[in-house]
């Protein structure tokens, strides 16, 4: 077949409407990220797109003639580099650029930049344990690249289903056996996503393998379609415009339904696919030019609306009054991606060999990732132009400096963690002290911290593990007792721990038990972090009120600490610094100091809030039934992050927040110093 041929082709399947839903799910996705409140659901736009893609993909390859496997796989290669790589390396080069200019500490971002493009930048947010939806990620311009490397993986696995299928060579079984293949790979992929989404959200969400199923979808929609006329023809009976009124429904269910929402946005979309025929009022609201153009743009809409909103972020703030101005710059940024990058590149044969296609492609990475490297590394900080003795709360800086993250969690590192062994942390000297920080995720940060000044001196080392809502010890099993993927429960992971711990410890170690305790022990009407789900439960299986609960607890805590007091090593007792009854620090976000280029910060109003606020009586009765026990059993000192860092007499400054109890890397920093003099191994 002529390139001509395939030209007409692939216009006789073009489906107007198609790109009218590209349309719509880009637009869901830009309302959700300038304001979650106005649709907090719009997040599944991105899945709409999962959908049109394994649609699209597989509608293009249908028909079309290859000579043989190499012309097959390397004609799709040289479509999707045209598609995606020369809008995504001007879109990450300029970007990097306008990030340098206005964050001191841009490194963990660059990075992800870096990862884009190459397809592999949800594998590194997943490295980092990010969560999508935390506000924090708001601030890191490459955020939502994630899901270009999702589509980009499934791309490297697809075209081989396609070919091996035989759908791919034009064979009689060639749909049927790519069907039946696809389809069972569908069911794996839903129950892997529906499996982990509950107790590995970050990994449900950015991998390809838990996202396969959605794309997926649109293969077997187009697929069926083919195969099955009565399947067509009973879906073309649905009207469109109530599977489209269900779909934004879903869109402002709550977050705790994340998982089943993107079950039903991706059912529906399919279904919705299906549906739009003409003669329709919703095939002609899809197929509006104006409409359809919004969906042609789309790829270049999305990749500049969040650069836009981002950037925004460390600078002028989002203000519904600013809103047309970052429409418009983000609509402009489109049009001219898409008019003088996007189209004439995907359209041209570049030179007329393919070879050439994947130099040029390589050249355009070559390029950009080379630039976002020279950003990081020798240029780090040469183009900032704000005021540099202004710290940035908002970045953990002591990651920056290149430190790796030693530290186990007791969920997923079970092993490494239970034997406290040299992955577990910053093992320099073993003649050397060694302070062992274990606990819940304060555990983590406050040992990420540790770390740091261990590298940095190299007078002692650090060993931290940690499970989230995980107490250290184990004193009393409640509902927030998770298992691990081995079925064993927090209690024992961490009972083991203890015991571990006691056989490694020598004269002159510290331990640091660091855990969330404020409040969780108080279970009261009157307090306002009361959980009426909370049920405490002795070893042996009894259930106990929050009091005894407490008491068992310092009773375990105690009989630690005397054996370890008895071994020469201190104990020291992290509180953590409260919680807020209003509001948390995101609040604050990066506009929490004034700079030239953040005309419009209000730190007085965002970031402080009045001590008592945050000093609640349950916090100041958990404090004080702690300050006795100690005192009574002998551990060393009770460490205060309330006091230490977060507060002075009137006010608590909630830019050292990264959420309403967890202080931020930089506030970890601060509280991890005073916990070196408190032990007597500052520098």
């Amino acid at each position: 077949m002529s390139a001509e041929q395939t030209r007409q082709v692939a216009k006789s399947k073009y489906r107007p409407e198609i790109d009218g839903l590209r349309a719509f799910a880009v637009v869901a996705v830009i309302i959700n990220h300038f304001n979650k409140a106005i649709l907090p659901g719009g997040y599944l736009g991105v899945d709409i797109f999962f959908v049109i893609s394994g649609y699209v993909i597989t509608s293009s390859l249908y028909g079309r003639s290859s000579k043989d496997f190499k012309d097959f796989i390397s004609g799709f290669y040289e479509r999707r580099i045209k598609r995606l790589v020369p809008a995504l390396s001007v879109f990450v080069l300029i970007t990097s650029i306008a990030l340098c200019l206005f964050s001191p500490s841009p490194g963990q971002y660059l990075r992800t930049g870096l990862t884009s493009l190459f397809g592999l930048s949800n594998l590194y947010l997943l490295q980092q344990s990010t969560d999508y939806f935390s506000q924090s990620t708001e601030l890191n311009v490459f955020t939502h690249t994630w899901s270009l490397g999702v589509e980009e993986q499934f791309y490297i696995l697809f075209p081989f289903l396609i070919w091996f299928s035989g759908f791919g060579r034009q064979t009689i079984n060639g749909a049927r056996n790519l069907f039946l293949a696809v389809a069972i790979l569908t069911i794996i992929s839903l129950i892997g996503f529906l499996y982990l989404y509950p107790t590995n959200q970050p990994a449900a969400y950015f991998l390809m393998p838990t996202r396969f199923w959605e794309m997926a979808a649109g293969c077997l929609v187009f697929l069926g379609f083919q195969k099955r006329a009565s399947i067509e023809q009973f879906l073309e009976q649905i009207p469109p415009f109530p599977v489209l009124a269900l779909i934004i429904g879903v869109m402002y269910l709550p977050m705790a339904w994340a998982a089943p929402s993107t079950v039903a946005v991706v059912l529906l979309s399919s279904v919705l696919i299906a549906s739009l025929k003409k003669d329709t009022a919703a095939f002609r609201f899809f197929t509006n030019s104006k409409v359809v153009y919004v969906g042609l743009i789309s790829y270049s809409l999305y990749l500049w609306h969040w650069g836009v909103l981002s950037i925004s972020r460390w600078t002028i703030g989002i203000h519904w009054w600013l809103a047309p101005v970052q429409i418009a710059c983000m609509l402009s940024l489109a049009v001219a991606s898409y008019t003088w990058i996007e189209t004439p590149l995907r359209k041209g044969d570049w030179f007329g060999r393919r070879w050439k296609t994947f130099l040029v492609g390589g050249g355009f990475l070559a390029i950009a990732s080379g630039n976002v490297v020279a950003l990081a590394k020798p240029l780090n900080g040469a183009i900032f132009t704000g005021s540099p003795e202004v710290p940035d709360r908002f970045e953990d800086v002591y990651r920056e400096k290149g430190y790796a993250r030693k530290s186990c969690s007791i969920f997923q590192d079970t092993h490494n963690a239970i034997l406290l062994s040299n992955m577990c942390g910053n093992f320099l000297d073993k003649n050397k002290p060694t302070i062992y920080v274990l606990g819940d995720s304060h555990a983590s940060l406050l040992g990420d911290a540790l770390s740091t000044f261990s590298a940095e001196r190299k007078s002692f080392n650090v060993a931290s593990v940690w499970g989230n809502y995980c107490k250290f010890p184990s004193a009393v099993h409640s509902n927030y007792d998770h298992p691990d993927l081995n079925g064993k429960s927090c209690f024992h992971l961490q009972e083991q721990v203890a015991k571990n711990l006691l056989e490694k410890v020598k004269a002159g170690d510290a331990v640091v038990i660091a855990s969330f305790s404020i409040d969780q022990f108080v279970q009261t009407e009157e307090n306002p972090f009361h959980n009426k789900e909370t049920v405490f439960k002795s070893p042996s299986g009894a259930t106990v009120s929050s009091g005894n609960a407490q008491r068992l607890y310092f009773d375990r805590v105690g009989e630690l600490s005397r054996k370890l007091t008895s071994r020469g090593v201190k104990t020291f007792f992290y509180v953590n610094a409260g919680r807020y009854l209003q509001g948390n620090g995101d609040e604050c976000f990066a506009d929490w100091r004034t700079q030239w280029y953040r005309p419009f910060t209000n730190s007085e109003k965002k970031c402080l809030y009045p001590r008592e606020v945050q000093y609640t009586k349950y916090r100041m009765q958990f404090k004080e039934d702690l300050d006795t026990w100690i005192k009574e059993n002998g551990a060393d000192t009770l460490l205060d992050a309330f006091d230490t860092v977060a507060c002075d007499s009137k006010f608590c400054d909630g830019a050292f927040f990264v959420d309403n109890q967890h202080l931020r890397g930089w506030g970890f920093a601060f509280l991890a110093d005073s916990v070196l003099r408190k032990i007597g191994l500052s520098s």
